[in-house]
């Protein structure tokens, strides 16, 4: 890292690499040796049971809690210690499992929250990007957040980070909970995303068969490390995973 924070990342490389990354929680070992790239321009996803431990990791790329072993480097930086509100001034944005939408807010207020991270001058701009992604939301403005149906909460909680113009999303469990056409919508909305602006997203998701077909690349986690690895397609096809994921393979 040069002394005034710029990026120093080769072209080629990874946007987000992590190396050998060990998580714990007291004495107990949640992630073990983990290993991921993601690229610029790319959809991975990481599937596996509940449990495995895909949140720890989504959580420790942002900072808390942080990993006691390994390095996670963002954009040619090491982030792996760094406080948490530095890694989001980096461009790097969190829709987290369970919304965590501000339930007092309005939508709103919400979104206002979301682009405190960018540059105020494009706010209505984006403002007007994420309501042209889910127009739902243009119609609620005013209304508190708490009051949202799960989909349009998880909707909002995914416009609220796009608002800070990230050039990683986050994505921990977005179709959890929701009906499958909403699933379907948000799906369709991510892959929109990085079809026409090139956004790169990591994705944790249980919902193996969306993920993987969506994804250009996967990663399967158990118990903490990583099992397997491929492009969604050569996931999809792997016998044990559709045994394991995708309820035997009767998608």
């Amino acid at each position: 890292m040069i002394g005034n924070g710029q990026s120093t990342r080769d072209a080629s490389a990874p946007l987000l690499s992590i190396r050998g990354v060990e998580t714990y929680y007291g004495k107990i070992v949640a992630l073990r040796g983990v290993d991921i790239d993601v690229n610029p321009g790319e959809i991975v996803t990481l599937i596996g049971a509940n449990g495995a431990g895909k949140s720890t990791l989504m959580m420790t790329i942002c900072g808390d809690p942080q990993a006691r072993n390994g390095t996670i480097t963002y954009d040619g930086v090491d982030i792996t210690r760094m406080a948490t509100h530095e890694i989001i001034r980096r461009k790097i944005a969190q829709s987290p499992e369970g919304r965590r939408i501000f339930p007092r807010m309005s939508v709103l207020e919400n979104l206002q929250m979301g682009a405190i991270t960018a540059d105020l001058d494009h706010f209505d701009e984006d403002l007007e990007r994420v309501f042209a992604l889910f127009p739902v939301l243009k119609s609620r403005q005013s209304q508190r957040g708490g009051t949202l149906s799960g989909g349009e909460q998880q909707m909002l909680a995914i416009a609220r980070a796009l608002m800070g113009r990230p050039r990683l999303l986050l994505l921990d469990e977005p179709s959890l909970g929701l009906a499958p056409l909403i699933v379907k919508q948000i799906f369709e909305v991510i892959g929109e995303l990085n079809r026409n602006e090139g956004l790169t997203v990591f994705l944790v998701e249980q919902n193996a068969y969306h993920a993987l077909k969506l994804a250009h690349r996967g990663y399967v986690m158990v118990n903490g490390a990583i099992t397997m690895s491929g492009t969604g397609k050569e996931l999809l096809a792997r016998e044990e995973v559709r045994a394991a994921y995708l309820e035997g393979g009767r998608h």
